[in-house]
């Protein structure tokens, strides 16, 4: 498992990052000044080093306003991180994939000159329900649909096609003005499935689906959040649809990052050099006097306007003085983070490519799944990864690593065969362990909490404004929604300096 580096009390961004992230190599420089607590004064300060912050700050900085970035960790990216594998190569261990309609994170990327290739799909996935494992294609009329009994296939569909209608009722910018929205609002997408996914195994279809996308469980999430989440899986020209949310080809996981997902984060924290200031992590921001302090380990910086770019879990962690709105508050207090980890184990070969399989699992059991085929572009080595969700991740928070790896290797021979059993490397990210996180992938609106505290996602506070996926009108939870959070905060920022 990658653990937390110990570096200098303060460390700032410098020249050796630029290197090592234009070569694909995550790597951070300690200034050799950074022992020393210093104070500053800029127009802008941006809590928090991942992409929807460092959008924020690259866009205020171009506005020809001076910004300063804080981070708690001692790297960028927020969520989004590059492992180090035991074979010197890397693999996502945080957000991953780009797909249709992500414009921004892919608009970024291209600036940035980070590629995307496909996500391996080629082969059949495996379907392992009730003990029994079935490889199916993918290319058939069903697509990936699984091969579930017809019934089933009929409830399932009808499910899924009224969903998607019920979302275009949901306007993304305000979901809490939806017709129905205190309807739908006051019931779980459990009890909602019960009523309407009536076939047990439609029923299965839609629980995985909800568990790999959210990383929760039916009956944690609103009704009106899921339909949220549908709506925003597209952009101003393209209605969202939940096939888009669960497709690997055409959907949110068609492609990946050419030397990872962090490249981003890396290429353009390396653009800002010393206006990102890592290992700083933020416990109190004053307002007084026209002006705002923000105090973190190491650095105490004045501005005029400050960003906090955090999941609100984490923002309610800061001590805001005098205190926030009540509204804002309880919004904080109201909006869980998702639970969970992703195992990837590694093999001399994608040994299942010959097996014509594409590492792809839909399951009904054990710890991990949903998995992925994450070996590099070339193939040269084999890496299956395995997604650890919800009530699956919870029980094993507290199990030792040893724990997990013999419960997930379990899983992949039950998946993939006997070659599965020995890899040369394995390498876990628990995100619900990591102190500056706290779960994964992203904050989820249980009942009762956009209609109840919606309207203050984005609202700023006095000169404190908020910025992360969690707070975007387009693909809430994504890369591209903390791209377009940090685009949206700096235009509020800019026009109010």
């Amino acid at each position: 498992m990658a653990r937390e580096r110990k570096l200098s009390r303060r460390s700032i961004l410098g020249g050796a990052a630029a290197t090592a992230a234009a070569a694909g190599v995550p790597a951070f420089a300690a200034s050799p000044a950074a022992a020393a607590d210093r104070t500053a004064s800029v127009d802008a300060v941006v809590v928090g080093g991942g992409l929807a912050g460092l959008t924020a700050a690259r866009d205020i900085a171009a506005g020809g306003k001076s910004v300063l970035v804080l981070e708690a960790r001692d790297r960028v990216g927020g969520r989004v991180l590059n492992l180090r594998l035991p074979n010197g190569g890397y693999s996502e261990g945080g957000g991953e994939f780009i797909g249709p309609t992500q414009d921004r994170i892919k608009a970024l990327a291209d600036s940035l000159g980070v590629a995307t290739f496909p996500t391996y799909n080629t082969g059949k996935n495996v379907l392992f329900k009730d003990g029994k494992r079935t490889p199916y294609a993918t290319d058939g009329l069903l697509g990936s649909v699984p091969p579930i009994d017809l019934a089933g296939l009929a409830n399932a569909a009808a499910v899924q096609a009224l969903l998607d209608d019920m979302a275009k009722k949901v306007p993304v910018g305000a979901p809490w003005t939806a017709a129905k929205a205190a309807e739908w609002d006051a019931q779980t997408f459990e009890s909602w499935l019960r009523a309407n996914a009536v076939i047990p195994s439609a029923k299965f279809l839609f629980d995985v689906a909800c568990t790999s996308i959210f990383s929760a469980e039916p009956r944690e999430l609103s009704l009106l959040y899921v339909l949220f989440y549908i709506a925003a899986a597209g952009n101003e020209s393209t209605p969202g649809t939940f096939e888009r949310l669960t497709e690997t080809a055409d959907g949110a996981q068609a492609n990946r990052f050419v030397g990872g997902s962090q490249q981003v984060p890396l290429k353009l924290a390396a653009s800002l050099g010393d206006k990102v200031v890592l290992s700083a992590p933020v416990r109190r921001i004053t307002q007084a006097g026209g002006r705002l302090t923000v105090t973190a380990d190491g650095i105490s910086v004045s501005a005029s306007r400050v960003v906090v770019a955090l999941p609100p879990p984490l923002a309610a962690r800061i001590d805001f003085d005098p205190l926030l709105p009540a509204l804002r508050d309880q919004l904080s207090q109201h909006l869980p983070m998702g639970a969970i980890g992703k195992a990837i184990a590694v093999y001399d070969t994608p040994f299942w490519r010959a097996d014509g399989l594409n590492g792809q699992v839909v399951s009904d059991t054990g710890a991990v799944r949903s998995t992925f085929d994450n070996s590099p572009q070339d193939g040269s080595f084999g890496a299956l990864m395995g997604f650890i969700e919800s009530d699956e991740m919870r029980a094993l928070d507290g199990a030792s690593e040893a724990e997990v790896k013999a419960a997930v290797l379990k899983d992949y021979v039950a998946y993939f065969g006997a070659k599965a059993a020995t890899p040369t490397g394995f390498v876990l990210q628990r995100w619900d362990n990591e102190r500056f996180s706290r779960g994964g992938p992203v904050a989820f609106g249980p009942p009762g909490f956009l209609t109840q505290y919606g309207a203050a996602l984005r609202t700023p506070s006095g000169a404190i404004h908020w910025a992360g996926t969690e707070t975007s009108t387009y693909w809430n939870g994504y890369m591209d929604g903390a791209v377009r959070s940090g685009e949206r905060v700096a235009k509020e920022v800019l026009a109010a300096l």
